[in-house]
């Protein structure tokens, strides 16, 4: 498949995914939300932290309420703040929602000190938006290219999940060489599932 062919393939599947993520009813997004609120604090149990995470935005399954308790539950939590220039993201610590102020693209961003992308090199779990992952882990994200240029700054043996609605988890995604894997699927209703690659779940 021709480079030109990757990019249509990858920009149908956005736009199916969006229209499919906003048409899903709001009680079930919340009750979607809860549950995988409870699965990234057990999941985070087993591997410690400082937990890179995220604030959902939009439509994106989950809630400000994951990183909240993985906050209460007694983790370092980072979260991304966009750089001003292409490049990868910068991270900082969450210390509640009171720390929080609007970033670029819909963002939500800790008003702390920045701590340089090379923060991402300390986690023990990294935990990734996007629109879809396939069997083998790759993730189809926004099109940005933020978390491309970011994830390999991640110590090669720490889990990289990914967060989705259950049907969001497919067989096979268009893929391109700059991709990175993902080690599993977070999802609300099969909770941790770990994907066809070598890094540990």
């Amino acid at each position: 498949m021709t480079g030109r062919a990757v990019l249509a393939e990858k920009t149908h599947w956005r736009a199916a995914l969006v229209a499919a993520r906003k048409a899903l009813p709001a009680a079930e997004r919340a009750a979607r939300a809860s549950a995988l609120a409870t699965a990234a604090v057990e999941l985070a149990a087993t591997t410690g932290g400082p937990v890179c995470a995220y604030l959902p935005v939009g439509s994106e399954p989950g809630s400000p309420e994951l990183v909240a308790a993985l906050h209460r539950a007694g983790h370092e939590v980072l979260l991304p703040v966009v750089a001003p220039e292409p490049g990868p993201l910068d991270w900082a610590v969450y210390t509640g929602p009171h720390s929080l102020a609007a970033g670029p693209l819909g963002l939500r961003e800790p008003t702390g000190p920045r701590l340089g992308p090379d923060a991402i090199g300390r986690a023990q779990l990294v935990l990734v938006p996007g629109l879809a992952a396939d069997r083998s882990g790759v993730r189809l994200g926004r099109g940005a290219g933020h978390y491309d240029r970011t994830l390999p700054l991640a110590a090669p043996d720490v889990p990289v999940v990914i967060v989705l609605n259950d049907e969001e988890l497919v067989e096979r995604l268009p893929a391109e060489p700059h991709d990175h894997l993902m080690t599993a699927a977070l999802l609300a209703g099969a909770g941790l599932v770990t994907l066809g690659n070598n890094r540990r779940p």
